[in-house]
C-alpha cells in the first residue's frame, strides 16, 4: 500500500486523519512538524503528504516549496482552518492537488487522495 505522511502540529487533528487514512487501507506515518518529516527516513517513500498550512516554524507551503526545489514532486494535499482566497491560490500555484477546509467531511478527504493518487488508490467500500 502508499504511504501516506499527515503532517499537523495539532495532535488531535493528526490522529483522526490518520485513522481515517488507515481506515482506506494506506500505511500512515504522523509528524507534528514540517521539519520532523523532511528528516524522516519515510520521506523517500512517500506517496502523498496530507500538511495543515499554518504550523510554527514551517509551514505546509514553505514545505512544498522546499520540496520543489529539491526536485521532489510527491503530492501534497493541503489542511487549513483559514478560508482565505490568497492562500489557496499560493497553494494551488505551487502544485498543491487540493485544499481541505477544516472542519473537513471524510468524503472531501478521500477525494483530495483520489486526486492525489490516481490509479495508486485502493478501491475505497
Amino acid at each position: 500500500m502508499p504511504l501516506i505522511c499527515v503532517i499537523d502540529d495539532d495532535e488531535a487533528m493528526c490522529a483522526a486523519v490518520e485513522n481515517l487514512v488507515r481506515s482506506l487501507g494506506f500505511d500512515v506515518r504522523t509528524f507534528a512538524s514540517a521539519r520532523k518529516f523532511l528528516l524522516s527516513p519515510d520521506r523517500r517513500d512517500t506517496a502523498c503528504v496530507i500538511s495543515d498550512v499554518q504550523m510554527p516554524d514551517m509551514g505546509g507551503i514553505e514545505l512544498q516549496q522546499h520540496l520543489v526545489a529539491e526536485g521532489d514532486t510527491t503530492p501534497i494535499v493541503f489542511m487549513t482552518g483559514l478560508v482565505n482566497e490568497r492562500i489557496r491560490a499560493q497553494a494551488m500555484q505551487a502544485g498543491a492537488v487540493s485544499i481541505l477546509f477544516k472542519p473537513f467531511t471524510a468524503t472531501a478527504l478521500i477525494d483530495g487522495l483520489q486526486q492525489a493518487l490516481g490509479k495508486r488508490m485502493p478501491t475505497v467500500h
